[in-house]
């Protein structure tokens, strides 16, 4: 990614912000980092928080921009998908102890011109038309083994649209790469 990298530390601390939130929010007890171990406020990007339970999606919600520090959105993406997800009933206390959390952390989005600007496992996609709009992170396409004729389709299935909608000329496509990181990797 062009923008700072995270520490190894640094994301520690972030997936247990995104757990002691979501405990709280839960009205359970959680503990969160240390003030020192967080990223500092100048860090302002895109980021997406996904729970996963028994291996399947539980809830993933993100923002592409941010004004507010990355502290500040990995706590509010945290809540909202845990609580907010469309797809799922909120989490409830006695879920936590069975969800793991991964954290997607963004590069700025770009327009491609050319599909073949897109890299299958390192960039994510936002398409947007004028019917609908839909992403998939980078790690989706990896997870189901999908060339990138497929992952362009399935992003357009996500927006609810048609697979091939992405070859439309009023369709546009960008990309973004993710700083992926999550509670099992750092077990």
């Amino acid at each position: 990614m062009s923008e700072h990298e995270l520490s190894p530390q640094e994301q520690k601390a972030l997936l247990k912000l995104a757990r002691e939130r979501i405990a709280r929010l839960v009205g359970r007890e959680g503990v969160g980092p240390a003030q020192g171990e967080l990223p500092g406020p100048e860090i302002k990007r895109g980021a997406f928080v996904t729970l996963h339970k028994q291996g399947r999606l539980r809830g993933c919600i993100g923002n592409f921009i941010s004004d507010d520090p990355l502290t500040e959105l990995i706590e509010d993406m945290a809540v909202a998908a845990a609580s907010q997800d469309p797809r799922f009933p909120p989490l409830g206390g006695d879920e936590l102890e069975q969800v793991d959390l991964e954290i997607s952390v963004l590069s700025p989005l770009r327009r491609v011109e050319d599909v073949s600007e897109i890299q299958v496992g390192k960039h994510g996609i936002y398409i947007v038309s004028p019917r609908g709009r839909g992403v998939l992170l980078p790690q989706v396409a990896t997870e189901y083994g999908w060339d990138r004729d497929t992952f362009l389709d399935q992003t357009c299935v996500k927006a609810g649209l048609r697979p091939g909608c992405w070859r439309d000329p009023d369709t546009e496509i960008l990309i973004f790469s993710a700083q992926i990181f999550g509670e099992k990797e750092s077990e």
